[in-house]
């Protein structure tokens, strides 16, 4: 027996939750992450970083026992968020061609106003993400700015992030977490691989449009 649908009016509404932008890194990879919470106090806080189940990264988690969190403030390049956000490590090395530096074993990014470094000290299942929790063991400010939030991430994405077309094909971005597919015309069916959300929530970047 199915549990009870609920209707909700406008779930944008969440997207006003304070939450700041953050690139999560382990060894073998990353991706860009906003839901991030101190979870205790004391020298060594608990940080949790909710990492979707479909994501690489989530793996790479699961068999590393290190991770860091660089914060990344509104001046960032766009370069970061488009390598860590529409790209999976699967196929290729994220870190090629962005400046990191490796600390405690775990590359952070230089471009940030700062780093946490954490041990993974537990996890939690849920439906469609997991919950990892790490303890700080290694953390510096790089630089004073302005934290990027995630209201100003949703406010700015098409400036920040730069499409470029395929063989003169369209690209088609979703507007929750950037996943690019490309083609002339997007399936009605169409569901994105990476955060599930449905082909209404895809926007149209026409070539003359890209970079």
């Amino acid at each position: 027996m199915g549990g009870v649908l609920y209707f909700m009016k406008n779930k944008k509404i969440i997207r006003k939750i304070t939450q700041g932008m953050y690139v999560l890194t382990t060894q073998g990879g990353g991706c860009i992450v906003d839901a991030v919470s101190q979870i205790s106090s004391g020298d060594n806080p608990l940080i949790a970083v909710a990492v979707m189940k479909k994501n690489y990264t989530n793996e790479l988690l699961k068999k590393n026992k290190t991770f860091a969190l660089s914060v990344l403030g509104i001046d960032v390049d766009p370069k970061i968020i488009e390598m860590f956000g529409m790209n999976s490590a699967r196929d290729i090395d994220k870190f090629e061609k962005i400046s990191v530096s490796s600390i405690e074993g775990v590359n952070t990014i230089d471009d940030a106003l700062g780093y946490m470094i954490l041990e993974k000290i537990d996890s939690i299942e849920n439906e469609t993400h997991t919950l990892f929790i790490g303890k700080l063991i290694e953390a510096d400010v790089l630089k004073e700015g302005d934290a990027m939030s995630y209201g100003y991430y949703q406010e700015h994405k098409d400036d920040l992030i730069k499409v470029k077309a395929k063989s003169g094909k369209t690209a088609w971005v979703c507007t929750i977490c950037g996943y690019v597919y490309y083609g002339d015309e997007l399936p009605k069916d169409f569901v994105c691989p990476k955060c599930g959300v449905d082909s209404s929530l895809f926007k149209k970047f026409k070539e003359s449009e890209s970079e």
